[in-house]
């Protein structure tokens, strides 16, 4: 896909670059026969898209030194914040899909998530150990207005008083403050907001981690990057 001249209002990503496990690649070419219009409209922010993706597993592990937590669930695969400099965007590729505006707009939803943690949670031989939300993704981009799928394992989360930590930017985090700030006060939640600008016009997150912590919650601020 060529790049279009300018940003697209709304999208942190340009154009959809080929991913990287294509063993072909595909440029568009000027042959002299095209009729577009020179003068036609820019072309238009593309839609978000949600797929339901059936997953059998839900909670992610890992061993590595260099990761503070053993354990990890993400709601969501794809963010529809778009922050360019997103760690997650290359693992779109491997949906066959880019990791430019692919990711950010044709995003993957995971309704059945609470069941399988449920089931998780109640196998004989688990060990408890804190679970990270957002490790991969926002697990409160805008779509969880909609899915409530973070929300719904907060609830087997909170229902089992298994402990837990959530990343994130989005604003929705207040939403389930009920759930959040009763754990807390065990000492079994722990929220990080993130903040990617220290311009006071364009940041709330400020403000948010305020109230978060006005609540009982611990709340840590992250930086990074910062413009």
């Amino acid at each position: 896909m060529d790049k279009p001249a300018g940003p697209l209002k709304g999208r942190g990503a340009t154009y959809s670059p080929q991913n990287r496990f294509r063993r072909d690649e595909r440029e568009a070419f000027d042959d002299g026969w095209s009729t577009a219009d020179a003068d036609a409209e820019a072309p238009q922010t593309p839609k978000t898209v949600v797929t339901i993706q059936p997953a059998r597993t839900i909670i992610a592990r890992n061993d590595s030194p260099d990761i503070p937590f053993t354990q990890s669930i993400n709601p969501y695969q794809g963010c529809e914040h778009g922050c360019i400099y997103c760690y997650a965007r290359p693992s779109h590729a491997y949906l066959d899909l880019s990791p430019g505006l692919d990711f950010e707009t044709k995003l993957f939803a995971k309704p059945n998530a609470a069941k399988l943690l449920s089931a998780e949670l109640s196998k004989p031989g688990y060990v408890c150990d804190p679970i990270a939300l957002g490790s991969n993704t926002d697990p409160y981009q805008p779509i969880e207005r909609e899915w409530k799928v973070t929300r719904s394992i907060l609830e087997v989360l909170s229902a089992c008083e298994h402990p837990f930590s959530i990343v994130t930017k989005g604003s929705l985090v207040e939403r389930d403050l009920d759930l959040i700030a009763p754990m807390a006060r065990k000492n079994m939640a722990r929220v990080y907001i993130s903040i990617t600008t220290l311009d006071p016009k364009l940041c709330g997150c400020r403000s948010r981690w305020r109230r978060c912590s006005a609540r009982g919650l611990p709340s840590t601020i992250r930086c990074a990057p910062s413009t």
